[in-house]
């Protein structure tokens, strides 16, 4: 099988984003970030965004999708579906080989498994027709098009049903631009659960060491609300809630820990649906850069 996208995955606090950088390093590549948080410009700590890991040998490996938006701008599945094929076009261009790294399942399983997604035209007037009705009777509508979502977030407050609603029944969509067909090879990264809750339980502590508290401080103060930070959970959802003096400090790190935890153990039910479907996923124990290398060069050249 001829592959043009390497796929590095993976629950959280595992090391993929450094391997995948030294990979890409290797094999003439660059990054696409398949993380639905770390497109927000300002949301660094949080979301785990060290760009220093994207520095080999003081050479800065490029990457796309992290850094896009503004945190009161909406991003969904779409808007990373219509970006990812601009970033591969634009990797390909330069004759370099594209990795996809993240642990954002549904990102990962759009690319992977072709989702037919297209751009749609936003009429107002639809809008606001829409808008004057109930939300159950608009999520009735969208579930009588569409009885499968793949977006829960589509259906928690009624703009987003509304978006989600005249994306399933606009029949003239513009296909999305750069479009091709994705053949991934996977590497997937595991570690054994203890050493995962470990990890995930220190570099918490490093985080709120290291300004995240701040940093949630810096959103506020450039406007972003509180609500808005609870919908973006886990780090921000938590510090939102301490900085609001909802929970003190010990129990917004004790609740924090807990969600971290359960988030990286959703990741990993992601990742084993995706193997039910019929994804090879090329499972390595760590970052195991040799072991990686080894793979692709047997797959792929």
């Amino acid at each position: 099988m001829n592959y043009n996208l390497v796929t590095i995955l993976g629950p959280t606090a595992v090391g993929k984003t450094r391997l995948a950088v030294l990979l890409a390093n290797q094999f003439n590549g660059e990054i696409i970030s398949a993380d639905s948080r770390q497109v927000y410009i300002g949301m660094d700590i949080g979301t785990g965004k060290d760009l220093n890991d994207y520095i080999v040998d003081g050479k800065q490996i490029n990457y796309h999708l992290i850094d896009v938006i503004h945190p009161n701008d909406e991003f969904n599945l779409f808007e990373f579906y219509k970006k990812f094929f601009e970033a591969f076009y634009s990797i390909n261009q330069k004759n370099k080989l594209p990795f996809l790294c993240g642990g954002t399942g549904l990102y990962l399983h759009s690319i992977i498994k072709d989702y037919n997604l297209s751009e749609v035209d936003f009429n107002h007037d639809r809008i606001e027709q829409l808008n004057k009705l109930d939300f159950e009777t608009l999520k009735s509508m969208l579930y009588k098009i569409q009885p499968k979502q793949h977006n829960t977030t589509d259906i928690i407050n009624k703009e987003r049903v509304i978006r989600a609603l005249m994306v399933a029944e606009q029949s003239e969509q513009k296909e999305v631009k750069y479009k091709t067909k994705i053949k991934s090879f996977n590497i997937g990264v595991f570690l054994e659960r203890e050493e995962v809750k470990k990890r995930i339980t220190e570099r918490l502590k490093m985080r709120l060491q290291n300004g995240m508290i701040e940093e949630v401080e810096k959103l506020l103060h450039n406007g972003v609300s509180f609500e808005r930070l609870e919908q973006f959970g886990l780090e921000y959802k938590f510090v939102a809630k301490y900085l609001k003096k909802e929970i003190t400090h010990q129990e917004m790190f004790e609740k924090l820990n807990i969600a971290i935890h359960q988030f990286s153990k959703r990741q990993m039910t992601w990742f084993r649906k995706m193997e039910r479907e019929g994804i090879k996923i090329n499972w390595i124990h760590g970052p195991n850069f040799n072991e990686a290398e080894e793979l692709i060069l047997r797959n792929l050249f």
